[in-house]
């Protein structure tokens, strides 16, 4: 049964992808293919790095609502890109290389995501409530620090600030796709070598211990294969608040299984038709009326707080 249904989302984002190389394409296939081709790479590799990060994410802390971006990440990121305008100057970002930027903002954002990420994990991972709490005061800080340095910098250098802060899937740097997909890459391949290890590590640490599997070894080695997939997306095209848990919770409907060897590809396949489909949509249909990430936010927060109620009222 899982096995057809994740034939069918294979199916459907295959459509999706003939859809964006295809419609409303007016110049010569030797222009438009690897135009739209590496725009097409880089809206599937952020896709399955989102999904990946969220699905590992939620394994080791065995809950379904937490994402790397609701405990604070997007935040750290406006964040370290405030910083750097405010001290280095928005000239010196804007005239930086994208490959440098890049490599820039992946190092220290892996860096800060296990500094961040680890903290809340191996501290209060007993008590949701709390870690909750403390995700949405680190938030709160990265923001609060971000407001008081944009409101001391130049209006004109805070233009550079407000363009980067916010997801960009119709302006990709596809000069950064080589190495970008090769840490993605790299990062999928060892989540999946994980999978069974993950199936174990989801049924808490006394069931792990007992099966033999190392609980904090694991959460450690799943920990920086998350730092590294959001970090890597994140750089690439911004923060996208929600949608790691927007697809994660749709796979679990869809192909209801325990077992990450179906959630892995199935989370994966969803997000990237979401991202391929919607942009599809808003580029060829609605000329870009409204940004991708936007829309994607609103149903994504839109599900977050159902899911707290509902676990609330549990």
């Amino acid at each position: 049964m899982h096995v057809k249904r994740v034939g069918f989302l294979a199916l459907a984002l295959t459509l999706c992808c003939l859809g964006y190389m295809t419609l409303g394409a007016r110049a010569g296939w030797d222009f438009v293919l690897p135009f739209r081709g590496a725009k097409l790479a880089a809206l599937l590799m952020v896709a399955v790095a989102v999904s990946t990060a969220t699905v590992l994410f939620q394994t080791i802390t065995r809950n379904r609502i937490l994402t790397p971006s609701i405990m604070g990440f997007d935040a750290l990121y406006v964040l370290i890109l405030t910083g750097a305008v405010f001290f280095l100057g928005g000239r010196f970002v804007v005239q930086m290389p994208p490959m440098g930027i890049f490599a820039v903002n992946v190092v220290v954002l892996i860096a800060a995501a296990l500094a961040l990420f680890g903290t809340l994990l191996f501290q209060t991972r007993h008590d949701l409530m709390r870690m909750i709490l403390t995700g949405i005061i680190f938030g709160t800080l990265f923001r609060s620090v971000t407001g008081m340095m944009q409101r001391m910098i130049d209006p004109n250098e805070f233009s550079v600030i407000q363009v980067a802060s916010y997801a960009r899937f119709s302006k990709i740097e596809t000069e950064l796709l080589t190495i970008a997909g090769a840490l993605t890459l790299a990062a999928v391949v060892a989540a999946w070598t994980m999978r069974h290890r993950l199936d174990v590590l989801g049924l808490g640490h006394e069931a792990a211990v007992n099966l033999g599997e190392d609980p904090k070894r694991g959460q450690i080695q799943a920990l920086v294969l998350v730092a590294v997939l959001v970090s890597v997306s994140t750089a690439l095209v911004g923060p996208v608040a929600f949608l790691g848990l927007l697809v994660v919770s749709i796979a679990h409907l869809i192909t209801p299984s325990p077992h990450h060897a179906v959630l892995l590809p199935s989370a994966a396949l969803i997000s990237a038709i979401v991202l391929v489909g919607g942009q599809t949509v808003l580029e060829r249909v609605l000329g870009l009326s409204t940004p991708l990430s936007v829309v994607v936010d609103v149903l994504g927060g839109l599900l977050f707080l159902a899911l707290l109620l509902k676990g609330m009222r549990r």
